[in-house]
C-alpha cells in the first residue's frame, strides 16, 4: 500500500504509438513495449494502427498476483509467455525482444530509455555459479547519442540485458545443498559433543566441584560464542563460498593471514580425525580386553582398528556429502539417546551395586558436597580447564562445509549458534547432574556402624563408609571412575555407543572438513605448488585428491599413536583459527569500510577483539610450548606467504584499513606547517608512459625512492573522447608496471586540449594536502630545432608555468635521449594497448615529440632493418645507464647562483643511495680572481654547516669573460635559422615579419641578452675543461624572463650549455629554503 500512495499517476507515451495512454485517475504502474528499431518505425506504426493495444492493469497492492503484469499486443503473447518461465522471482526486471533485428526496451517511469532496472545478476562475479553475470550498458552507451551506438553494440547489449538465470536448471544439475539444520546444526552438535561428556566431565565435576566447573563450561563457551558471533558476521557479509573458516578469514584479512591460517587448520583437520579415531579404538580395545578377546595387544589393536575405521570413513565421504549428511544424522540419533539414557539413570531408583559404587540419586547432601572444589593430583582450575576446552571445540564444522550450503548466509549463523546453545545446556545438565560421590570403594558390605560418626560426609549420612578412600586408592566415584556415566545410565551399553557415535562423527566432520579448506585454499593458489588439490571430481565438485591427503596424514599419526603429544598443538591450531576469525571481525568494523555491512547484527567489534585476546590467553594456558609453536608455525607462513605476494585482490578489511590510515596520516599532515628540516624533492616527471623513459624515472626515482613523491604524469591531446578512453584504458596497466618494477611512484594522466594545458593541469592539481609536486622533472628537448614551433613554444611555457606556481624544475639530458619506444616496439615488449592510435589520439611525452607510430608490418621490418644494430643497443644501454651501480667517480655541482639549495640538495640525496655512494661531490662556484681563498673558505664553510660532505671546491674566476670564437660562431650557426634580422629591413617589412613569426629572436633581444648568451657559451667550455669526466653534473639552471627572452633563444642557451656532456640534470629551486643549519 505504501508504494500505491506514493507512486503519483504517471503519464506515459510511446514514440511509434501515439495511442497508448495511461488513465489519470488510477494509480497504477504500467509497462509498454517500445520499439527503437529506427528502421522499422513506420511498420511499427501500421501495426499498432492495425491493431488496437490492449490494456492490463495491475496495482502494486494486489496480494493475490504480487507482481508487475506487461501489456502487449495480440500476436506477441508466446513471446512474453516464454519469459514468464524463466523461473525468475519478479518480472519487473524482465527485458523481452524478438529475434528479427528489432530491439525492444522497457519504457520504465514514462522515459524511453536503455538504462536498466536494478538486478542481481549485473553484481555477480564472473564465473560465478549462483547465476551468469550480466553487463549492463556502458556510461558511453546511455551517455552517446543513441545513433551513433552501432548495431552490433545494441545487439550485444540485448544479449546481455535480456540473459536471465534459469534456476530451475541450475537445480537440475544434481548439486547437494543442505539446509541449516542438516548441514550447519548436526555437524556442530555432533562435532562439539564429544567423548569428553561421556568419560571426562564426571572427573573434572571432581575436580572443580560443580560451581567452578559450570564456571568452567561457561568460560569456555563465552570463547565459542564470542568466535560464533563474529562467524556470523563474517558470513553475512556478502556471497560465502567453500572453504569455511579458511574462506571467512582470507576474504576478510587478505592472504596473508588467510593462507597462514588455513594450511595449519586443514592440517589440525586431519590429525584430528587420528585423535578422534583412536579414541574409538581405544573404546573398542576396552571391551575386547573385558571380553579378553585381543588380537594382538593393546597398542597394535588400536592400530588395526584405528586403520579400518579410517577407511570406512573415508569410503562414506568420498561416496558423497549426501551419504556423509546421512550418517551424521544416524550418529546424532545416537548420540542424543545416549545423553537422555544417562537423564533417565538419574531418576531411576539406585541399587545396592550402585549405592556401593557412590550412586545415590538426586540428593541434596551429594550436591551440597560436590559444589565446591576438591582438586588433587597437583591439578588446578587452568589445568581441568585444559583438559574440558576441546570438548566445546567444532564450531566451525557447519562453516567449514560452506560451500555445500543453500544459503551459508542465514545457516552459518542459526545453525552455529543454536548448536552453541543445546550443547552448552547439555554439558551444564551433566554437570549439575551429578548424583556420585567423589569416591566410593564398590564394597557393598561397606555400610556404617552404628555410633560411628560421619563428620560431614554425605555417604555416611546415607548409610556408606568410604572413609578408607582418604588413604588408599580407590576405583569409584566421580574423581576414580570414568565410567561414571555407564553407571548412572538406565542402559550402560547405550554409553558406550553415545562414545562410538561421538568419535566417530567427530572423526567424520574432521575428514570431511580438512580436504574441503585445503581444496579452497589449493584454488586460490596462495601456495604455488600446491594446485594438484584444487580439482574437483563430480556434481558437487568434490575434493578426492584431498581427500587421500588427509587420508595418508590421518593414517599415519594413528600408527604413530604418539597422539598425547599432539592434541594440545592441535587444540592450539583450533584456538589460533578461532583468535583470527574474531580479530577478523573487530579488523573489518575498525576499518569502517562502507563494504562492510554484515547481515547479523548482534555482534560487536569490542567483543570480538575481547573474543581474540581470550582465545591467545587460553591458547597458553592449555600449553604454553604448545601456544609458542603455533605462533612460530603461523608467523612463519605468513612471511612466506607475504614474500611471494599471491596475486589476488578480495577487498580485504587490511587494505581498507591501509587507505584509513593513509587518508587519517594525510589529513594529520595538512594541520602542520611545513619546515626546511624536512623539506624532501617532491616531483612530478613528465615521463608520459613510464616504461617508454626509464632513464628519466631512475634518475628522479633515485632521489625520491623512500625519500618523496614521485608521479610519472603523461599528457594525452586531441579528439577528447578517443583520448579519455585510451587513458583510461591504460591507467592501471601503467602503474601495475610501476608496481612490478619496484618503482615507487604513482602513475597520473590528464586529456586536454593542449599538451601546455595539461601540464598546467598536473602542475596545479597533483597530489595531495602536504603530499604535492613541488619540483618538475622533463628531459631535454633535444629536437627543438626540427620540431614544430607550437611545440617549442609549449616546452618553454612549462617552465614558465612551474615558476609561476612556484616549483622548482629539473631538466635532465643525456647523450641519447631517453624515449626507446621505437626499440620496445621493435623487440614487441611495448604492447599495443599502451600505444595511442596514430589517427585518432597524440600523446606528449617528456621529450616532447609527438608520439605516435602508424604500425604496420613493413614499418616494423624496416625499423629492424635500420636500428637492431648499434642504434638500438646505444639506446637500450643508455636508458638503463642509471639503473647499475656507479663506479668510483665525481657528481660534479656547479653552483652558480642560490636557489634555496635544491641545487645541493638534490645530490646530496644522491650520494646517500647504494648506487651512488661510491661518488664524490665537487663543488663549482664563481668567484673573484684575487679572493680564491677566501671564497674557497666561505664555500666550505656553509657546506659544513649544512654537513654536507664534499671532496674539493673549485672557485671560477674567468666565467665572465668572453668565450672563444669557434664555441661564439657555433653558436651563431646554431640560432641563425630562428633570427628575424629585423635591422637589415625597412619598418613595415620587419613588422610584418614580427607579427608572422613572433617567435623569431629579434636583432634587439639579441643584442640585450648578449651578455647572458656568453656565459652560457664561455660556461660550456669550462664544463668541457672541468666536469668531462664526472659521472654526473648538476648545474644551475638559467631563467628566462617572460616576454623578453624568446623560446627559441631561451632552447639555444640550454642546448649549448649542456652540449657534448655527460649526464647533466640542470636545476633550479623556487628561491625557497630547503637547506637549514639550525638544529
Amino acid at each position: 500500500g505504501t508504494i500505491q500512495g506514493s507512486v503519483a499517476p504517471l503519464k506515459m507515451s510511446m514514440n511509434n504509438a501515439p495511442n497508448v495512454f495511461l488513465d489519470p485517475n488510477a494509480n497504477r504502474f504500467q509497462v509498454n513495449i517500445i520499439n527503437e528499431d529506427h528502421d522499422n518505425t513506420e511498420t511499427a506504426q501500421e501495426d499498432v494502427g492495425s491493431d488496437p493495444p490492449h490494456y492490463e492493469e495491475t496495482s502494486f497492492t494486489d496480494e493475490t498476483h504480487n507482481r508487475l503484469r506487461i501489456s502487449y499486443r495480440p500476436g506477441k503473447r508466446e513471446l512474453y509467455d516464454n519469459f514468464r518461465q524463466n523461473g525468475e522471482k519478479t518480472e519487473a526486471s524482465l527485458h523481452p525482444y524478438d529475434t528479427h533485428s528489432k530491439m525492444y526496451y522497457l519504457q520504465t517511469f514514462g522515459h524511453n530509455t536503455m538504462d536498466p532496472v536494478p538486478k542481481i545478476d549485473y553484481y555477480r562475479n564472473t564465473g560465478s555459479v549462483s547465476g551468469n553475470k550480466l553487463n549492463r550498458p556502458s556510461l558511453l552507451e546511455i551517455h552517446e547519442q543513441l545513433a551513433k551506438v552501432s548495431e552490433k553494440e545494441r545487439h550485444n547489449f540485448s544479449l546481455f540485458h535480456f540473459q536471465t538465470v534459469n534456476s530451475e536448471e541450475e537445480n537440475k544439475t544434481g548439486f547437494v545443498k543442505f539446509g541449516w539444520v542438516k548441514g550447519v546444526l548436526v555437524r556442530c552438535m555432533l562435532n562439539i559433543w564429544g567423548v569428553m561428556l561421556f568419560i571426562r566431565l564426571s572427573w573434572i565435576v571432581g575436580q572443580a566441584g560443580i560451581g567452578l566447573g559450570v564456571i568452567i563450561i561457561l568460560l569456555a563457551t563465552m570463547v565459542t560464542s564470542i568466535t560464533g558471533l563474529s562467524t556470523s558476521a563474517i558470513a553475512t557479509n556478502g556471497f560465502v563460498r567453500g572453504g569455511g573458516a579458511y574462506y571467512l578469514i582470507s576474504r576478510s584479512l587478505g592472504p596473508e593471514f588467510g593462507g597462514s591460517i588455513g594450511l595449519i587448520f586443514a592440517f589440525a583437520n586431519a590429525v584430528a580425525v587420528a585423535m578422534y579415531v583412536v579414541g574409538f579404538a581405544e573404546t573398542v580395545v576396552e571391551l575386547l580386553k573385558e571380553s579378553d578377546t585381543l588380537m594382538v595387544d593393546e597398542s597394535n589393536d588400536i592400530r588395526i582398528i584405528g586403520t579400518i575405521t579410517v577407511v570406512c570413513l573415508l569410503g562414506i565421504s568420498v561416496a558423497g556429502m549426501e551419504w556423509e549428511a546421512k550418517a551424521q544424522v544416524i550418529l546424532l540419533i545416537v548420540l542424543l539417546v545416549a545423553i537422555v539414557n544417562f537423564f533417565i539413570g538419574t531418576v531411576i531408583p539406585t541399587n545396592t551395586e550402585k549405592k556401593a559404587r557412590g550412586f545415590f540419586n538426586y540428593q541434596a547432601s551429594i550436591f551440597a558436597e560436590n559444589f565446591g572444589p576438591d582438586f588433587r593430583s597437583g591439578e588446578g582450575f587452568f589445568s581441568v580447564f585444559a583438559i574440558f576446552f576441546p570438548a566445546a571445540t567444532g564450531i566451525l564444522a557447519g562453516a567449514n562445509i560452506s560451500g555445500d550450503l543453500k544459503d551459508p548466509q542465514s545457516a552459518i549463523p542459526q545453525g552455529t549458534m543454536l548448536a552453541i546453545l543445546i550443547t552448552t545446556i547439555a554439558y551444564i545438565a551433566v554437570a549439575i547432574s551429578s548424583c556420585v560421590v567423589r569416591d566410593a570403594t564398590g564394597n557393598v558390605n561397606d555400610t556404617i556402624v552404628p555410633g560411628m560418626s560421619c563428620n560431614g560426609s554425605s555417604a555416611c549420612g546415607l548409610g556408606y563408609d568410604f572413609s578408607r578412600c582418604a588413604s588408599q586408592p580407590c576405583d569409584y566415584g566421580l574423581m576414580n571412575n570414568f565410567q561414571v556415566m555407564s553407571m548412572v545410565s538406565g542402559f550402560g551399553p547405550l554409553i558406550t555407543a553415545g562414545i562410538f557415535s561421538a568419535t566417530l562423527s567427530s572423526a567424520l566432520a574432521s575428514l570431511v572438513s580438512a580436504p574441503k579448506v585445503f581444496q579452497a585454499l589449493c584454488k586460490d593458489n596462495v601456495y604455488k605448488g600446491l594446485e594438484f588439490f584444487a580439482k574437483g571430481y563430480g556434481k558437487n565438485n568434490e575434493p578426492i585428491r584431498g581427500y587421500v591427503l588427509t587420508f595418508a596424514i590421518a593414517m599415519a599419526f594413528i600408527l604413530i599413536a604418539e597422539l598425547n603429544t599432539i592434541a594440545p598443538i592441535i587444540s592450539n591450531f583450533f584456538l589460533a583459527s578461532y583468535a583470527l576469525i574474531n580479530f577478523s571481525c573487530f579488523h573489518a568494523s575498525y576499518a569502517k569500510s562502507p563494504g562492510w555491512r554484515p547481515a547479523f547484527r548482534y555482534y560487536n567489534m569490542w567483543v570480538s577483539l575481547f573474543g581474540a585476546l581470550l582465545c591467545c590467553g587460553v591458547m597458553f594456558v592449555i600449553n604454553w610450548w604448545a601456544a609458542l609453536i603455533t605462533y612460530a608455525i603461523e608467523l612463519f607462513l605468513y612471511i612466506y606467504v607475504t614474500y611471494k605476494k599471491p596475486e589476488v585482490n578480495w577487498g580485504s578489511s587490511t587494505q581498507a584499513l591501509y587507505f584509513v590510515n593513509a587518508l587519517d596520516s594525510a589529513l594529520a599532515l595538512t594541520t602542520v606547517e611545513d619546515h626546511v628540516k624536512n623539506f624532501r624533492p617532491q616531483c612530478l616527471a613528465l615521463t608520459g608512459a613510464p616504461m617508454v623513459r626509464p632513464a628519466l624515472l631512475d634518475i628522479t626515482h633515485a632521489f625520491t625512492k623512500n625519500n618523496g613523491l614521485c608521479i610519472c604524469c603523461e599528457v594525452y591531446t586531441g579528439p577528447r573522447k578517443l583520448c579519455v578512453k585510451e587513458m583510461n584504458s591504460g591507467m592501471e596497466k601503467k602503474q601495475a608496471w610501476l608496481t612490478k618494477n619496484k618503482r615507487k611512484a604513482f602513475y597520473a594522466a590528464v586529456a586536454a586540449d593542449s599538451f601546455r594545458d595539461g601540464v598546467k593541469s598536473l602542475l596545479q592539481a597533483s597530489g595531495l594536502g602536504r603530499m604535492k609536486p613541488n619540483t618538475l622533472v622533463i628531459g631535454f628537448k633535444k629536437d627543438w630545432r626540427s620540431a614544430p614551433a607550437t611545440q617549442v613554444e609549449n616546452y618553454v611555457g612549462i617552465i614558465h608555468d612551474a615558476f609561476d606556481f612556484e616549483l622548482g624544475v629539473i631538466i635532465i639530458r643525456i647523450s641519447q635521449g631517453f624515449d626507446i619506444s621505437q626499440v620496445l616496439q621493435v623487440q614487441g615488449i611495448f604492447p599495443s594497448i599502451w600505444l595511442p592510435k596514430a589517427t585518432y589520439c597524440l600523446t606528449y611525452q617528456t621529450s616532447f615529440h609527438i608520439f605516435f607510430f602508424l604500425i604496420t608490418e613493413s614499418t616494423i621490418n624496416t625499423i629492424q632493418s635500420m636500428h637492431v644494430g648499434e642504434f638500438n643497443q646505444r639506446l637500450l644501454e643508455a636508458s638503463t645507464q642509471f639503473k647499475k651501480k656507479q663506479g668510483k667517480g665525481t657528481i660534479d655541482i656547479w653552483w652558480l647562483f642560490d636557489d634555496g639549495g635544491l641545487t645541493i640538495l638534490i645530490p646530496y640525496i644522491l650520494t646517500i643511495r647504494k648506487k651512488w655512494k661510491n661518488c664524490k661531490l665537487r663543488i663549482f662556484t664563481g668567484g673573484k680572481v684575487n679572493r680564491i681563498e677566501e671564497e674557497k673558505l666561505v664555500m666550505a664553510s656553509l657546506l659544513s654547516k649544512f654537513r654536507i660532505k664534499f671532496a674539493d671546491i673549485n672557485i671560477i674566476c674567468d666565467i665572465n669573460i668572453k668565450p672563444n670564437k669557434e664555441s661564439w660562431k657555433f653558436f651563431e650557426e646554431m640560432i641563425e635559422p630562428y633570427r628575424l634580422h629585423e635591422s637589415c629591413k625597412d619598418m613595415p617589412t620587419a613588422e610584418k615579419l614580427k607579427r608572422e613569426t613572433p617567435w623569431k629572436i629579434t636583432d634587439a633581444e639579441l643584442e640585450a641578452f648578449k651578455e647572458k648568451s656568453y656565459r652560457q657559451v664561455r660556461l660550456n667550455e669550462l664544463l668541457q675543461e672541468h666536469s668531462r669526466a664526472a659521472n654526473l653534473i648538476v648545474l644551475s639552471l638559467p631563467v628566462a624572463r617572460k616576454g623578453a627572452v624568446s623560446d627559441y633563444l631561451y632552447m639555444a642557451w640550454l642546448e649549448i650549455l649542456s652540449k657534448n656532456l655527460p649526464p647533466v640534470l640542470m636545476v633550479r629551486g623556487n628561491h625557497k629554503n630547503v637547506l637549514t643549519f639550525y638544529s
